[in-house]
C-alpha cells in the first residue's frame, strides 16, 4: 500500500546493509572473481560463448570484433561495450595471457602498453584451447540459465576441458576481496593432475614435483627458494619474484653491453625503459653509461656500462634494487568455489575441485549420450519392424483412420517408433536395408555398454578423465611452441647489500672536514690546502681526510659509541656544514673523539682517559641505525679519548704525567664491547696518546718542528714493560705536547 504523499520511511542502517550487501555480492560473483572450474569471469564466459555461436571455431574465418562486441552486450553482458571489447582484446594478447583464448588478427596492442585499434578494424576467432574450454556444451555437460533479459540461455559454467584457471591466471578486484593467480605451464599441471586422479591423498609437495612455479608469457627468471614456494601454494597466498632475463653480448676489445631479452610479467615496455632512463639522469645507477630499446618483435633493451671493469652482475643487481627488472607477483588464490562461496584456495584445492568438475561433466555428457543411444535404438527396432512388414505398414498408412493407432496396436510398437515410422520420407524406404539396420543397431549397443559400464564404474571414469588430460598435455607439451616453460628458475647471486649501496652512488673523491664543535661538510676532490677554509665564529678545524663518495664514514664520540654516515648523504663544501648531533643521535655533551673512512678487515684499538681499552675488529663497529653501536663502556666521569689502527705487534702509551711504556700488541684482548683492561697506571693524571707500531720497524714520533725520530725496541729496553705499568720519562726529544705526532687513522 503506497503511503499517503508516496514516501515511504525506512530505517537507513537497514537500507544500507541491504543495499550494500547486494552490491557487494552482485560483484564478488558476477564481475571479479573467476571460478575455479573453468577460470573464467562471466564476462569471459559470455564471450567465448558468443563467439561459439556465430561459429567463430578454430578453423573458420575471422568476424569483426564489433560483431562480437554487439552480440555480448546485447544478448548477455548488459555492460558498456569498450569494457566488453578490453576483455576479448585481453583474451587474444599473447604477452598478457599464457594460452590465448581468443585468435586475433589486427591491432591488439603490444607490450610498451599501447592499446588496441578500434573494434571495426579488428577481427577475431576462438583458439583451440577455447574450444576444449566449450566442449560439451551441446551435449548437456553444464546447466544453464536464462539471460538477463529472459530472451536468451546461457552456461552457468563452462565444461572446462583445459585446467584454464592455473594456466592462464586471473586477478580482480572485488569488494571486501581480490584475487591474483599468476600464469603456469599447461602441462605441468596436467601432470599434476594425473598424479592426483592416481593418487587422491597426494599432499601439495608431491604436486610441486610437476608444478615448478609459475610460467609467465612474458618469461623471466624466477628467484624464490622452494620452502617458500610449497608455503604459498600451500596456503594460496603469497608472492613471486621475478627477474628480467638478461646476457652479456661481447662487442669485441674487452667491449661488452649487456641485452635484457625477457621482462617481468605486466611490466610495460616504455615506461621501464623510461624509469630507467630518469634513474640515469639523476644519476642514481654510476655503473650504466646508456641504455637502448633495439626491440623488435622480441624484447631487445640494451644497457651500456660506464666502463668495462663494471662487474655485470653487479649492474644488473643495482637495476633490480631500483627498477621493475625485478618485481613482485602476488599469489591470492581467492576463487568461487562451485560458484558460488569465495575463498582462498590451495594448489591441490584448485586441482580438487577443477577434476570433480571434469567427472561431473563427463558423467551429464556420457548419460546425455547414453539417452540419444537409447533413442535410436529404440527407432532401430521400429525401423526393422517396417522393413520386415512393409507391404502391411505401407497399407495401414494408407488405409486406417489412424494408422499411429493401428502401427502400435498390430506390431507392438512404442510411440516413439510409431512416430519415427510415420515420419519417415518416402525416399528412405530405399535404404532401408535389415543390414544397415542391424550393423548400425550391434554399433550401438556396443557403445551403450561401453557407456554403461563407465557411469556404473567410478574407476572407468576417472581414467577417461586422465586420458583426457593426457591428451592436452601432449597438446601443450614441452616440445611444442606454445607448450614449452618460458619462466626459467635461478638463484639471486649473493652480492652483498653494501656492494649494492655502493654501485648505486656515483663514485666521487671528497675530502671530509669536521670542525672543533663538531660540525662536518665534504668539499669536492681532494683538498690538500685547507688553510681558506672558514668556519662560525669561535670555531676552528679538528680533523679532515681523503675520502670517496661511496666510502662510509666512522664517527667514535666520547661517549664510546661508533656512529656510521654515509659519505654520499653528507652537507656540501659551500656553506659551513651540519652539527653531526643532528645526523645521529649522539647524546648532548658527548664529542667527536675520531672520525675516518672505513675499510672492512681492519682492528682498531679504543681506550678511555682512564687508559682502559681493547682491540675491536673494525667491521663489528659498524652501526646500521641513527643510534649508533655502543662498543666502549664507560662509567661517569670519565670518556673515550683514543681510537687508532692496530697495525703492527706492540704498543706505545704515554699519560699527562708524560710516563711512556712500551708492550706487545698481544697483550691487549679482542672484544666485541667492553670497558677493556688497563693499557697504563697512573697515580694522578689520565691517558695523553698511544700508538700501535710494528716492532721491526721501530717507534716513530713527530716533533712540533716537524722533524721525524724513530728508536727501535732495542734503543726502547727501558721502556719497554707488560701492560697495566707505570711506565718512565720518555727519550730526550720526545714532544712536550705528549703527543706522537704520527698520521692517524
Amino acid at each position: 500500500m503506497i503511503p499517503p504523499g508516496g514516501i515511504e520511511g525506512v530505517n537507513l542502517r537497514e537500507a544500507l546493509e541491504e543495499r550494500y550487501l547486494a552490491y557487494a555480492l552482485s560483484t564478488i560473483m558476477h564481475r571479479a572473481l573467476p571460478d575455479v572450474r573453468d577460470g573464467l569471469k562471466p564476462v569471459h564466459r559470455r564471450l567465448l560463448y558468443a563467439m561459439r555461436l556465430l561459429k567463430l571455431d578454430p578453423g573458420a574465418g575471422f568476424k569483426k570484433c564489433a560483431r562480437v562486441v554487439g552480440d555480448v552486450i546485447g544478448k548477455y553482458h548488459p555492460h558498456g561495450d569498450q569494457a566488453v571489447y578490453e576483455a576479448l582484446v585481453r583474451l587474444a594478447q599473447d604477452f598478457a595471457q599464457r594460452y590465448p583464448l581468443i585468435d586475433g588478427q589486427g591491432n591488439f596492442g603490444n607490450i610498451d602498453g599501447d592499446s588496441a585499434a578500434a573494434m571495426r578494424y579488428t577481427e577475431a576467432r576462438l583458439t583451440d584451447i577455447a574450444r576444449r574450454l566449450l566442449d560439451g556444451l551441446d551435449e548437456d555437460a553444464v546447466d544453464f540459465r536464462e539471460t538477463y533479459d529472459g530472451e536468451d540461455r546461457e552456461p552457468i559454467v563452462l565444461p572446462g576441458g583445459f585446467p584454464n584457471l592455473l594456466a592462464n591466471g586471473s586477478s580482480g578486484i572485488a569488494v571486501g576481496m581480490a584475487t591474483s593467480i599468476p600464469p603456469h605451464n599447461a602441462f605441468e599441471l596436467c601432470e599434476a593432475a594425473q598424479h592426483l586422479i592416481r593418487n587422491p591423498n597426494a599432499d601439495t609437495r608431491a604436486l610441486l614435483q610437476f608444478i615448478k612455479g609459475p610460467d609467465f608469457p612474458t618469461g623471466g627468471l624466477l628467484v624464490d627458494d622452494p620452502v617458500g614456494l610449497l608455503e604459498t601454494y600451500e596456503t594460496g597466498r603469497g608472492s613471486f619474484r621475478v627477474r628480467a632475463r638478461w646476457a652479456i653480448e661481447d662487442l669485441g676489445r674487452g667491449q661488452w653491453v649487456v641485452v635484457v631479452t625477457e621482462i617481468p610479467y605486466q611490466v610495460q615496455k616504455s615506461r621501464l625503459i623510461e624509469k630507467i632512463a630518469e634513474l640515469l639522469m639523476a644519476r642514481k645507477l654510476p655503473l650504466l653509461d646508456d641504455i637502448r630499446d633495439e626491440s623488435a618483435e622480441d624484447v631487445r633493451i640494451v644497457l651500456v656500462p660506464r666502463s668495462r671493469n663494471v662487474d655485470a652482475a653487479l649492474l644488473m643487481e643495482s637495476l633490480f634494487k631500483l627498477t621493475d627488472l625485478e618485481s613482485r607477483f602476488p599469489l591470492n588464490m581467492n576463487v568461487l568455489s562451485h560458484g558460488k562461496v569465495p575463498m582462498v584456495m590451495g594448489v591441490r584445492q584448485v586441482l580438487r575441485e577443477w577434476l570433480d568438475h571434469r567427472k561431473a561433466v563427463l558423467i551429464r555428457r556420457s548419460q546425455h549420450r547414453l539417452d540419444q543411444i537409447e533413442h535410436r535404438l529404440e527407432v532401430l527396432d521400429g525401423y526393422l519392424v517396417a522393413y520386415l512388414n512393409l507391404d502391411e505398414v505401407i497399407r495401414i498408412i494408407r488405409e486406417e483412420d489412424e494408422p499411429k493407432a493401428e502401427l502400435m496396436r498390430t506390431f507392438g510398437l512404442t510411440d516413439v517408433q510409431a512416430e519415427a515410422i510415420l515420419n519417415m520420407r518416402l525416399r528412405s524406404l530405399r535404404k532401408l536395408e535389415e543390414m544397415e539396420i542391424r550393423k548400425e543397431h550391434d554399433k550401438l549397443s556396443a557403445e551403450r555398454d561401453e557407456l554403461k559400464a563407465l557411469l556404473g564404474s567410478e574407476a572407468r571414469q576417472w581414467t577417461r578423465i586422465g586420458k583426457d588430460i593426457a591428451e592436452v598435455g601432449k597438446a601443450y607439451g614441452p616440445e611444442t611452441p606454445l607448450g614449452r616453460r618460458r619462466t626459467g628458475f635461478s638463484e639471486a647471486p649473493g652480492h652483498d647489500v653494501e656492494d649494492l649501496q655502493q654501485a648505486m652512488i656515483e663514485k666521487e673523491p671528497i675530502t671530509v672536514v669536521i670542525s672543533d664543535k663538531g660540525w662536518i661538510r665534504a668539499l669536492k676532490g681532494h683538498q690538500q690546502d685547507l688553510s681558506s677554509l672558514a668556519f662560525k665564529q669561535g670555531d676552528k678545524l679538528k680533523l679532515a681526510f681523503h675520502a670517496e663518495t661511496t666510502d662510509k664514514i666512522l664517527v667514535f664520540s666520547t661517549g664510546g659509541k661508533f656512529f656510521t654516515l654515509g659519505a654520499d648523504r653528507l652537507p656540501g663544501g659551500r656553506g659551513h656544514g651540519e652539527p653531526i648531533r643532528l645526523m645521529v643521535d649522539m647524546e648532548e655533551g658527548q664529542d667527536v673523539v675520531s672520525a675516518f673512512v672505513h675499510k672492512p678487515g681492519r682492528k682498531l684499538l679504543v681506550a678511555s682517559d682512564e687508559a682502559r681499552g681493547f682491540v675491536v675488529p673494525e667491521t663489528d663497529v659498524v652501526a646500521n641505525t641513527r643510534k649508533g653501536k655502543q662498543v666502549l663502556n664507560l662509567t661517569a666521569p670519565n670518556e673515550a679519548v683514543l681510537c687508532i689502527a692496530a697495525e703492527g705487534d706492540h704498543v706505545a702509551v704515554i699519560g699527562q704525567n708524560r710516563k711512556l711504556l712500551v708492550f706487545p700488541l698481544a697483550q691487549v684482548p679482542e672484544m666485541g664491547r667492553g670497558r677493556g683492561v688497563r693499557l697504563q697506571r697512573y697515580r694522578d693524571g689520565h691517558l695523553a696518546d698511544a700508538v700501535v707500531f710494528d716492532g721491526a720497524q721501530g717507534l716513530t714520533w713527530i716533533d712540533s718542528s716537524g722533524r721525524s725520530f724513530n728508536r727501535s725496541l732495542d734503543d726502547l729496553a727501558d721502556w719497554r714493560g707488560d701492560r697495566g705499568q707505570a711506565g718512565r720519562l720518555p727519550p730526550t726529544g720526545f714532544p712536550r705536547s705528549n703527543r706522537f705526532g704520527t698520521p692517524g687513522l
